[in-house]
C-alpha cells in the first residue's frame, strides 16, 4: 500500500528538479527570442558594411575630398572636350580656304570635270620635256577643234573666238585666238575659266599658255586679243574611250572679277 505513494513522490521530486535546472540551461545556452534575433539584425549589417573584404576596417572617406575628385575628372574632361572642338573648327576653316586651288589643281593635273591639264605630258613623268610630247603623229586622222565663248550676264563684255574650228593631228600644237571688248563705260577686271568635251578628251588636252584664271583689265572700250597655244597628247590614241572620237570642243567663260574699279579687293555684299 506505501509503493503507489511512494512513486507519486518520487515523479514530484524529479518535476521540480528539472524546472529548477531549465533556466539555469537556458541561461548557458543564451536562449533569445525570435524578436531579440531580428533586433540584432541591424547591428550585425552595420558591423558588415564597416569592414573591408580582407575583414580589415573600412577608411571612410570625407565629402569635401570627394566633390574634389569629382570637381577635377569633370574639368579634365571638358578641357580635353574643348581641345577637340577647336582642332575641328581649325581644320574646317582650312579646308574651306584650300579646297578651291586644291580641286583646281587636281583638275588641271588629271583632267577631271573637263579642265585641261598642264603641258607637261600625261605619260607619269612629272618633269617630262615638252618637245618629246609635241610631235605629230601623220599616220594618224585629224582631230577638229571647235572653240565656244560665253560671259557672265553681270559682265558687259563681248567675247568671241577669232575662229571657229581647228583640225589638228595629236601632237601637233595649235595657235588660237579669243576677242573681249568692253563695252561698259567703266574699266572691268575680267577672270576666264575653261572646259573641255567630250570629258574623256581633257586629260590629253595640254595648254602652253593660255589666259585662264589670270585676271584680264580692259579700260571702258576696249578690245584684247587673247591667244590659246595647246596640242593634243600623242598618249591619246592608246585610250580605248578616245576611239570613235572626232570632235573636241574647247569653252572659256568670262566671270566679273570681285575688285573695285581701282583694283582693290571688294568683299560681295550681303
Amino acid at each position: 500500500m506505501n509503493a503507489a505513494p511512494r512513486m507519486w513522490q518520487a515523479a514530484a521530486a524529479t518535476g521540480r528538479s528539472a524546472q529548477r535546472q531549465s533556466p539555469r540551461i537556458c541561461r548557458n545556452a543564451q536562449c533569445r527570442s525570435p524578436l531579440s534575433q531580428r533586433r540584432d539584425v541591424p547591428s550585425f549589417r552595420r558591423n558588415a558594411s564597416s569592414t573591408t573584404p580582407n575583414g580589415g576596417p573600412q577608411q571612410s572617406q570625407s565629402p569635401s575630398a570627394s566633390m574634389e575628385q569629382a570637381r577635377q575628372y569633370y574639368s579634365n574632361r571638358n578641357t580635353t572636350i574643348g581641345y577637340y572642338a577647336i582642332s575641328i573648327m581649325l581644320g574646317t576653316l582650312a579646308c574651306a580656304y584650300g579646297s578651291v586651288p586644291f580641286y583646281k589643281m587636281i583638275c588641271q593635273t588629271t583632267g577631271w570635270g573637263g579642265q585641261p591639264v598642264r603641258a607637261h605630258g600625261t605619260s607619269g613623268e612629272k618633269y617630262e620635256d615638252i618637245s618629246t610630247r609635241v610631235v605629230p603623229v601623220t599616220s594618224a586622222n585629224r582631230i577638229k577643234v571647235t572653240f565656244n565663248a560665253s560671259v557672265s550676264d553681270v559682265l558687259p563684255w563681248k567675247f568671241v573666238p577669232q575662229q571657229r574650228e581647228v583640225s589638228v593631228l595629236p601632237g601637233e600644237t595649235a595657235l588660237a585666238f579669243y576677242t573681249a571688248t568692253n563695252k561698259g563705260d567703266k574699266d572691268i577686271i575680267g577672270v576666264a575659266t575653261y572646259s573641255v568635251t567630250p570629258g574623256q578628251c581633257a586629260p590629253y588636252f595640254s595648254k602652253i599658255q593660255c589666259f585662264c584664271f589670270e585676271e584680264q583689265r580692259l579700260n571702258a572700250g576696249e578690245t584684247v586679243d587673247m591667244p590659246v597655244f595647246f596640242y593634243l597628247d600623242p598618249d591619246l590614241l592608246n585610250d580605248l574611250n578616245m576611239r570613235g572620237v572626232e570632235t573636241v570642243t574647247l569653252n572659256y567663260t568670262f566671270f566679273k572679277a570681285r575688285y573695285d574699279n581701282n583694283g582693290r579687293f571688294q568683299p560681295p555684299t550681303s
